[in-house]
């Protein structure tokens, strides 16, 4: 059975040419890709100010007939945003079961740049038999990602598995090496360098897609498109 994966970074579903929310335009992309399981990072849930923070996940599934699910990784509390913010699941299938797994904050923070909580959404699908899935969005700071694999080693299902986000890290870094152990990257299935940032003329890759070695990939691909500040990545496997 073919699976088609996404993984996007909305960036809270703020289209990045207008700077207005935009779950239409976020929800087209889906749709025109054909994903059938999605993993969304910044997603903001119903604030204290529903007119102006939407449950973003529920919206688009709603215009997609899709399952979902809402992983928590911060509260917001400012006087300009007051909200849940996390990641989040779009399913086809049926979630048979979801969870938000705490990221621990680094206890001594080594470097000068901004820190956030993170967390870990795990997840199994109604698909073939069960399909395990895992998103995350990884810190800024090499000490918050290293917290962060460590995490998702530790909760990390042994076959049937997707494990995929904005992990703020380069193909060539060392800290993805524990999980490339574990691990397969669907970009290896690509003759392209699958540069998922900026969207307006992407020049980096910090988007993945993990399989484990048990999931046969058909195939990767980065869909160019200027709506959120990242484009999506997308891969097709056979269960």
């Amino acid at each position: 059975m073919k699976v088609n994966i996404m993984t996007y970074n909305t960036q809270h579903c703020e289209h990045i040419i207008s700077k207005k929310i935009d779950f239409d335009a976020i929800a087209e992309v889906i749709k025109d890709s054909g994903a059938e399981i999605v993993g969304l990072n910044e997603m903001r849930d119903l604030g204290k100010d529903p007119e102006q923070f939407a449950a973003q996940v529920k919206e688009l599934a709603d215009r997609l007939g899709y399952y979902y699910y809402f992983a928590k990784a911060i509260e917001f509390d400012y006087d300009w945003l007051r909200c849940p913010y996390g990641n989040g699941l779009l399913s086809k299938y049926p979630i048979l079961e979801a969870e938000t797994i705490a990221i621990p904050d680094p206890v001594e923070k080594k470097y000068k740049g901004y820190y956030e909580t993170r967390c870990l959404l795990k997840a199994k699908i109604d698909v073939a038999d069960g399909l395990n899935v895992l998103v995350s969005h990884f810190g800024l700071n090499p000490d918050e990602a290293e917290n962060a694999v460590n995490t998702v080693l530790e909760n990390l299902p042994t076959e049937k598995t997707v494990f995929m986000g904005d992990l703020n890290l380069k193909p060539e870094s060392e800290l993805l090496n524990p999980i490339r152990e574990q691990l397969v990257d669907v970009a290896t299935y690509s003759d392209k360098e699958l540069l998922t940032w900026p969207s307006t003329g992407p020049e980096r890759k910090i988007d993945y897609i993990f399989v484990s070695k048990d999931v046969k990939v058909l195939g990767a691909d980065v869909p160019v498109k200027e709506v959120s500040d990242h484009c999506p990545h997308t891969t097709i496997i056979e269960l």
